[in-house]
């Protein structure tokens, strides 16, 4: 058995003797076991941008997530920590997941229930839950805590996007649910997945308290969702997949904007994506659908007036990896927001929105992005979402917008 100077200098003053070393050396802790498996990974996103058209604060621009209040000038985007133990392939395998994340893109992010979403902090949980494995059938695996939403073609974490700035689907989409949620491999061709949460808002721990039901009872969400995969055998197209999923439940927020008003009501989100890869293994493509059916789950003011909004996203992707560093990407998207007061439609609004972005990665672990967009008021109409990240800022000032976008992310 060998030791090393450290252990052999703790033996000779008495503070360990070598046949405790040894047994130590021969079987690790139960410490040492559990974390052998434990991978941290994580990344730092900065940005810039101008807008290159009059009154861009006051533009459609306003209504990018994530980005009002970064117009014209450099900005830290947000640190993302993650500390995950994945199962093993044993059955009743377990493992966990913990994203934090950090900066100006965590505030009011996913916060608990009972804190406002308007809080400074610059600190949030994105996802906290234990997996398990039942093995039943080919292994069935569950989330328990808080997870993902699964509904949605792009993510929070822009890096895994094919462009920088985010959708305004990804604006009306659910973003993370407390729960438990179950997926199922049929086989190489299926999927499925489903579960249940507190409410589709994303704050955690939050419940529905709309007007009418008490808080002693527990209304939950429900969602499920599909996913086909094309096998080898389909030629150019395998590995194309397409996805089908709907989640209903309580929207209601912890708070609003409207002394005296109140969110609830239950949503529901209807969403089918695809990722095509064609015939040119440099070219692929994708389409993503969204609709919101009482978006937000409606709202009541201190009149008593009655307001519940349904919103559809359509958006177009297409990507050209021209090489193993440089890629071209471009997102083509179609908004149409309908507004109901006492279950009557009384206006829309519509937007369409175009971007086209630079990937050249010269450094490593570094995604390097340039980006233009150009966004379209189609109406000219005023806020017709309130109190949302997704339509916010005055838009009748200006109708259009084009602005242009750096953005450097590095990956640990």
């Amino acid at each position: 058995m060998k030791f090393n100077k450290w252990t052999l200098g703790l033996a000779a003053v008495g503070v360990v003797s070598l046949t405790s070393a040894a047994r130590a050396d021969e079987k690790p802790s139960a410490v040492q076991t559990a974390l052998s498996n434990t991978t941290i990974s994580g990344y730092v996103s900065a940005s810039a941008n101008v807008g290159l058209t009059d009154k861009y604060y006051s533009s459609p621009a306003a209504a990018i997530p994530f980005q009002s209040g970064k117009e014209n000038g450099f900005n830290l985007d947000v640190v993302k920590l993650s500390i995950a133990k994945p199962e093993d392939a044993t059955p009743w395998a377990s493992g966990y997941q913990v994203d934090l994340l950090a900066g100006p893109d965590a505030v009011g992010y996913n916060t608990s229930v009972g804190t406002k979403a308007t809080t400074s902090s610059d600190f949030a949980i994105k996802q906290a839950f234990v997996s398990l494995n039942a093995p039943v059938g080919n292994g069935l695996d569950f989330k328990v805590g808080v997870f993902d939403s699964p509904l949605g073609y792009e993510v929070f974490d822009s890096g895994s996007n094919p462009n920088y700035t985010r959708s305004y689907g990804y604006a009306i989409e659910p973003t993370e649910l407390t729960g438990v949620s179950a997926t199922y491999k049929v086989n190489d061709l299926l999927s499925l997945n489903g579960g249940a949460a507190d409410t589709s808002a994303g704050f955690i721990n939050n419940r529905n308290s709309n007007s009418g039901l008490t808080q002693s009872t527990w209304h939950l969400a429900y969602f499920g969702d599909a996913t086909i995969t094309a096998p080898s055998s389909w030629g150019w197209a395998a590995g194309s997949a397409a996805f089908v999923g709907v989640l209903y439940g309580g929207a209601n927020t912890v708070q609003n904007g409207y002394t005296g008003g109140y969110m609830g009501g239950n949503q529901v989100n209807y969403y089918g994506g695809l990722t095509l890869n064609t015939p040119w293994k440099e070219v692929t493509g994708g389409l993503a659908f969204d609709y919101a059916r009482n978006f937000l789950g409606g709202y009541e003011n201190t009149g008593g007036n009655t307001f519940d909004y349904d919103v559809l996203a359509l958006g177009l992707y297409g990507k050209y990896q021209a090489s193993d560093k440089l890629s071209f990407s471009a997102r083509g998207e179609y908004v149409e927001a309908d507004s109901y007061t006492a279950s009557k439609y009384s206006g829309s609004l519509n937007l369409v929105e175009l971007t086209g972005t630079i990937e050249y990665d010269l450094w490593a672990n570094v995604i390097s992005r340039l980006e233009v967009r150009w966004d379209q008021n189609l109406q000219g109409g005023g806020n017709l979402l309130p109190n949302t990240s997704y339509v916010s800022g005055n838009l009748t000032t200006k109708r259009d917008s084009v602005g242009l976008y750096a953005n450097i992310i590095y990956k640990f």
